[in-house]
This record gives C-alpha cells, structure tokens and sequence, in this order.
C-alpha cells in the first residue's frame, strides 16, 4: 500500500497534463455555444483539410520507413560491437537530443540555405547552387534528422538482451548467417521495431515546426493546419475537431502496431 503512494504525483500528472486538455478537446469538437453538435465534425472534414491529413499521414510514413531502413542496420551494428564501442558511438546519437529541438532544426537551415554550406561545397566542385530548403525534401529531412533517435535505441536496447543461445543453436543446427538473421534475430527484435515505428510516427504525423522551419509554409502538414485554426482563425470548434481526429487516428495506429506486435510474437517460431 505504501508503495502505491509514489504514484500519485504520476496520476495527478496524467489528470491534469493529459486527460484533462483531450477531454477539452472532445468538449469543443462537439459543441457550440454551449450545446451539442457536429458541425465541427463536418467542417473538419472539409476535401482540403483531407488532402493535408493525407499529405501528413503520408510523409509520416515516408519518415518513418526511411529511419527504420537507416536506424537497423546502425542498431544491430552497435549490437555486435563490445560494450564499451557501442556505448560511445550511441552517445552520438543521444547528444543531439539534448539541444533545443527547434535549434536542431535551424541549424538545417543554415546547412541547406542557397547561400548555405552545402551550396558551397557544390560551387567549390564547380557545379550549380540547389535550392534544397523549403521543399518537401528538406521537409523530411528535417524528419528523419530530429526521430532517427528514437529508431535507433528501441531496436538497440532489444538486441542487446537477445539470448546468444538462439543464434548458437540456430548455427548449430546448419543455418548461415543470412538465415540465422531472418529467422532468428529480425523476429526476435520486432518488439524494438514496433517501439520504434510508434516513436517516430507519432510525433512525425504531428509535428509542425519542421515543415514551418525548413519548408517556409509551402507545405502545410496537419500540425500546421491545427495550430492555424486555434492562434490564427480562432476557430476552437474547428481546430478541435481536427485535433481529435488526429487523436483517433494516432490511437488506431498504436492499437494496430500492438496487435502486430502481440501476434507476431505469440505465432513467431526460430523455424
């Protein structure tokens, strides 16, 4: 019983940082002046509005496979290296994340400007400048820069508990390296896989300083779509309406990936 008392701070944290502003939300998305409706509900899914969820759910996606195709290999590399190597080199990837993320970001800025250091490099080997910033390229850039943390050291953790004995046994019993991957490690590592899909996708389906930052307002993601609803157009209703579709989505998503998860390792066998 004592015990339980350490939590408190915890739940009143959650009450009041998390489940009081989404019952907020619900509260605004389906009312108006102060009585039911859903008109809220039907200007948020106005065809453009749409057309911005798609584009972000999109290049959430485009992010998230790019930093699931670069973070496990980096990840299952730090895996197999000594202790000590692969704590340095993780640090990396850490320290980066102790800056201000909006610095991170800025710092692409002055990377991929016209008058940039890239462009510079390119004027130095004699080819033309790159108009690189406030395009969707540096958009998911700045995407994949800012989350491949968060790939890396959820698949990292998972490996490095693996068991040895299950790839000793695997070589035991004549299979290569290939297939000791394919149907030993990769099956065995999907719990990090599936933290670290859910920790990129998330925060890249919602972001919105990125796509303000690197591209200069040409490409509105759905992030960008709420804010302007709530600081520009002052429309609550609306903005959270929005807000709480992106909510349901974002819960769909996690309930799906933590089906994925749970039977891949309840029907997952070594062969």
């Amino acid at each position: 019983m004592k015990r339980t008392v350490f939590a408190y701070p915890y739940v009143v944290w959650m009450l009041i940082f998390i489940l009081a502003p989404m019952l907020l939300i619900v509260y605004y998305a389906f009312s108006l002046k102060g009585s039911l409706t859903l008109q809220n509900l039907a200007a948020a899914f106005d065809p453009l509005y749409m057309q911005v969820l798609l584009r972000s759910v999109l290049m959430a996606l485009y992010a998230t496979a790019i930093c699931l195709l670069l973070g496990y290999p980096v990840a299952y590399m730090l895996s197999t290296m000594k202790r000590t190597t692969a704590t340095l080199i993780s640090v990396f990837f850490v320290v980066p994340m102790w800056m201000n993320f909006l610095l991170r970001t800025y710092a692409w800025q002055v990377l991929l400007d016209v008058n940039g250091i890239i462009n510079g490099l390119l004027t130095l080997a004699g080819l033309p400048k790159q108009q690189f910033l406030y395009t969707e390229g540096a958009v998911l850039l700045g995407m994949v820069y800012n989350f491949l943390p968060f790939m890396v050291l959820p698949i990292y953790t998972v490996l490095m508990k693996l068991d040895p004995s299950h790839t000793e046994a695997a070589a035991d019993l004549g299979a290569n390296g290939r297939q000791t991957f394919f149907k030993v490690v990769l099956p065995l590592s999907m719990p990090g896989v599936v933290s670290g899909i859910t920790m990129v996708f998330i925060p890249a389906i919602t972001t919105f300083a990125i796509s303000q930052l690197l591209g200069g307002g040409k490409l509105m993601m759905y992030g960008d779509l709420i804010e302007n609803q709530f600081l520009l157009m002052q429309a609550w209703g609306t903005g959270s309406a929005l807000s709480f579709i992106l909510l349901i989505l974002v819960l769909i998503s996690m309930a799906v990936l933590r089906f994925t998860e749970g039977a891949e390792q309840e029907g997952g066998t070594l062969w």
